[in-house]
């Protein structure tokens, strides 16, 4: 998930990137092919580096130190408004087919939910501003659901041009990770485009919530190389992020 996450950035974006994997992807793309990107991070800090050490929250003394950029959430959120943000890291505790995520509440009834979650935070921000999304979550029907109980960030609504229709010309959802493949959209629905070695088709079949749309060139997600898989190990040796099965 780490070695494909950091795929998805190129080489001088402008990074919204966040806590856990995309933290991680963050610096795997700095020392592979992306040496010129720029991380945001929601706190208000912005690095051309990765930090000194592993960070385990956005205010870690490392994240701080030799930032190009110590400021408030509200300029980051700025900088998303006026569209310099090329690429932003998001999850939730529910995805639908049209990569709408809910980190909202659980539920059918909103007044009285059956799990409360933490809400939006930048997420609603970064999935409507970004000139696009990548999302990372875990891979269950629970999770990846036809309709999801609460939009909190925006994806693609109920398909098509939606997101046009609404004031949303651009961005949107680019690529949904999960621990078991990667997805694509396409007219604004998921598409399977890669299963993760050791996985298959049928079974991202059976652990998804919707009708399981496929590529007509589905293959097997990429291995990382030795030295992706070398990048991680040194900047995470005790596994705190990228422990098996995160």
């Amino acid at each position: 998930m780490v070695a494909q996450a950091a795929r998805e950035i190129r080489d001088g974006e402008r990074v919204f990137v966040g806590m856990r994997l995309p933290l991680m992807a963050f610096v795997v793309a700095k020392r592979t092919h992306a040496p010129n990107a720029v991380g945001f991070f929601e706190l208000g800090v912005v690095r051309d580096e990765p930090a000194s050490e592993l960070l385990y929250t956005m205010g870690d003394n490392p994240n701080i130190a030799g930032a190009i950029w110590c400021a408030r959430t509200v300029d980051l959120m700025g900088l998303l408004q006026r569209g310099e943000v090329h690429a932003g890291f998001i999850g939730g505790a529910e995805i639908d087919v049209h990569g709408n995520l809910n980190t909202t509440a659980i539920g059918p009834d909103r007044a009285r939910p059956a799990v409360q979650l933490p809400g939006s935070g930048g997420g609603a921000d970064i999935a409507s501003l970004a000139h696009r999304l990548i999302v990372i979550m875990p891979h269950d029907k629970r999770r990846l659901r036809a309709s999801v109980d609460f939009v909190t960030s925006p994806g693609y609504g109920r398909g098509g041009d939606w997101r046009k229709r609404v004031g949303l010309p651009g961005g949107g959802p680019s690529v949904l990770i999960t621990t078991l493949g990667v997805f694509r959209f396409a007219d604004g629905s998921a598409v399977l485009e890669s299963f993760h070695p050791g996985t298959s088709v049928e079974r991202i079949r059976a652990e998804t919530g919707w009708a399981l749309r496929v590529a007509s060139t589905v293959r097997e997600t990429e291995r990382p190389s030795e030295e992706v898989l070398a990048i991680i190990r040194q900047y995470d040796p005790q596994g705190f992020w990228t422990r098996r099965g995160e």
